[in-house]
């Protein structure tokens, strides 16, 4: 059986992984792509079109139909992800560990990038969920907000941990037992997104900013700070320097959050809230400090130094993107054995080393160091203890929740 060894790339492989911010997914990665156009769909308009239109009410979890699965006489399956979320080789004609995966199983891999947005590729999905029909998918990855709406639906089916001993033994503690998928019954992460403080040390004339108050305060930084368009992120924040618990809050401490920042906006010490651009902003020191996601920094750094972050002593947001299979689907067994098998430490590793997010993988360093120990020491790719124990999940919301909040936030915002 075929081992995955990624100690056995070039350097021309590594280096490929390490592309600048300039080219690639650095000019525009994933998760700011999903960033910049996520708030003007989830917008109470938005939010709307994924409670109504048809979508039957929610069932109690667990409740999601059994289907026949075809995996035993079908060695293939259907995986649908975001763009620039595996990783693939120097001349970006294969996928190297997609590729092993079917020469040690057997089993190919229909990967398809049809994911750019939660809100559009539920509008894609959901007719056939709805009608209890196979979407064509068998694999998808989206983001543990939608994960938890999908679950609450019951229109995934139930994993069965005996297909998964890679993954159960591997998940890192932090990811464990989100509020909406305890145990991980139905899902897997793909990655994990840290919401971080990062700056232009040259913009700040070398001053470090570590902290919410900072940015929401400091004359110093005065028109010159960003946050993000995603209500969990900068609201999220926002709570944990209150001393709040993002997990456990009520509607007046999120009512007190958007407050805060109202009065940032009023006085000018935001100068915007933003999406992908950011980046850019940051990297020139127009944005002397803003809320940043983890794997762009990775990317900026590689470029300029000046750029630097940061984990508030209060704590930090981390969400994640998350492996589910859908209702219906016809290959649950084979993707099950997908997701395992990205749970091996080697083939983790692989993968972290590309796409640079956190690694929900444990004891993964080893394997991350063969093919670079710069990637490996990184603690925005493997967070190290005292870093994930700061780490801070929003809560999951009820629809009336995600409407109400959604719709302050969109006014705060301007959108």
């Amino acid at each position: 059986m075929e081992q995955y060894q990624p100690d056995s790339l070039s350097a021309a492989q590594i280096a490929a992984m390490r592309r600048s911010v300039t080219s690639g997914r650095g000019a525009l990665t994933r998760r700011s792509l999903l960033r910049a156009g996520g708030v003007g769909a989830l917008t109470v308009g938005g939010l709307a079109g994924l409670s109504a239109c048809g979508i039957p009410p929610a069932k109690r979890e667990g409740e999601g139909p059994a289907s026949t699965d075809f995996s035993a006489t079908e060695m293939t399956l259907s995986f649908s992800n975001w763009t620039e979320y595996m990783d693939v080789s120097e001349d970006e004609k294969s996928r190297p560990t997609l590729e092993a995966f079917t020469r040690r199983t057997g089993i190919k891999v229909k990967y398809t990038e049809d994911i750019n947005d939660n809100v559009e590729f539920f509008g894609k999905i959901k007719p056939q969920l709805a009608a209890g029909q196979d979407t064509g998918r068998d694999l998808i990855c989206v983001t543990d907000w939608l994960a938890a709406r999908m679950i609450r639906l019951g229109w995934v089916q139930k994993l069965d941990p005996s297909h998964l001993p890679h993954a159960y033994a591997n998940l890192s503690t932090q990811f464990r037992r989100p509020d909406w998928d305890p145990g991980r019954a139905y899902s897997y992460p793909w990655t994990g997104i840290s919401t971080v403080i990062a700056y232009n040390a040259k913009a700040t004339g070398g001053r470090k900013v570590d902290s919410v108050t900072q940015l929401l305060d400091d004359p110093a930084l005065k028109g010159r700070v960003g946050f993000l368009t995603e209500m969990r992120d900068s609201v999220g924040m926002t709570l944990i320097d209150m001393g709040k618990d993002p997990g456990k809050f009520t509607d007046a401490d999120f009512d007190g959050a958007i407050g805060r920042l109202q009065k940032a906006v009023d006085k000018k010490q935001i100068r915007r809230f933003t999406g992908n651009d950011y980046t850019s902003d940051l990297d020139k020191g127009d944005l002397a400090a803003c809320l940043a996601w983890a794997g762009d920094i990775i990317q900026l750094q590689a470029d300029n130094p000046d750029i630097k972050f940061a984990i508030p002593s209060a704590g930090y947001i981390t969400s994640s993107d998350n492996l589910l299979v859908p209702a219906n689907s016809r290959h649950k067994t084979n993707a099950e054995k997908l997701i395992d098998y990205y749970y091996e430490l080697p083939v983790a590793a692989q993968l972290a080393a590309y796409i640079n997010y956190v690694c929900p993988v444990d004891g993964v360093k080893d394997e991350l160091s063969k093919i670079d120990p710069e990637l490996a020491n990184n603690t925005l790719i493997l967070p190290d203890k005292a870093m994930a124990a700061k780490s801070r999940a929003f809560r999951s919301l009820s629809s009336a929740e995600e409407t109400a909040y959604e719709e302050k936030f969109a006014k705060l915002i301007g959108a």
